[in-house]
């Protein structure tokens, strides 16, 4: 089994999303056997990504030059994994302020985005499909987290939160793009999550997925 060679692409523009905070839990929470972990606060990495075989997003300011977005759309296309980390489906946050739409080329790789959400709480996250890979023979489980609301569109759900604000949610769901493997999992605002056994097995799951193994 060779090594599944991952690459997760951050910022710290904003306070709650901070690589530089969030980076160390994010890592710890994947760097398992079997999958190498870089960090990278350069966006310009996008735009050559040869060497890798899993891009992990996990940006919330949806400015990318023609150039990066490119690069990690035919990344994607040409049979790379893409694996977007809560803030990732974040499509209309920009440092100025916010677009009115999400970004339509990252819209449709990612097959969804965020919509909104409530406070910080407690809430119940449901396995749903248990014959995919990355969802198979996981339990549910109970975590602390940022819980978003998301829209999205024909994608395979994996699991969902059962929240008293956000209703009946998606939390995880896979989709393909071009020749590669996406998957996103709207959990992993902060520390408590990361150190949650049942989004470590996701997102997990989901690299190796994501990276064809």
């Amino acid at each position: 089994m060779s090594e599944i060679q991952a690459v997760v692409i951050g910022e710290n523009r904003f306070p709650f999303h901070r690589l530089e905070r969030i980076g160390p839990s994010l890592r710890r929470a994947i760097d398992v056997e079997g999958i190498a972990v870089d960090l990278t606060t350069d966006r310009d990495e996008l735009c050559d990504l040869i060497g890798y075989d899993v891009l992990i997003d996990y940006t919330t300011d949806s400015t990318f030059t023609d150039e990066q977005r490119s690069g990690l759309l035919s990344f994607v296309e040409n049979g790379g994994g893409y694996v977007g980390v809560h803030c990732a489906a974040d499509l209309t946050t920009v440092v100025e302020g916010a677009r009115e739409e999400p970004v339509p080329d990252l819209r449709a790789l990612l097959g969804g985005h965020f919509l909104t959400h409530p406070e910080q709480g407690t809430f119940d996250v449901n396995v749903v499909d248990s014959h995919h890979p990355v969802s198979a023979g996981l339990d549910g489980f109970t975590v602390w987290d940022e819980p978003y609301a998301v829209a999205h569109d024909d994608v395979r759900v994996l699991a969902r939160m059962d929240h008293p604000e956000n209703g009946d949610m998606p939390v995880a769901w896979v989709k393909p793009y071009g020749d590669g493997r996406v998957f996103y999992c709207s959990l992993g605002h902060g520390k408590p999550a990361f150190a949650t056994d049942g989004v470590r097995s996701l997102l997990v799951r989901g690299i190796r997925w994501a990276g064809n193994e």
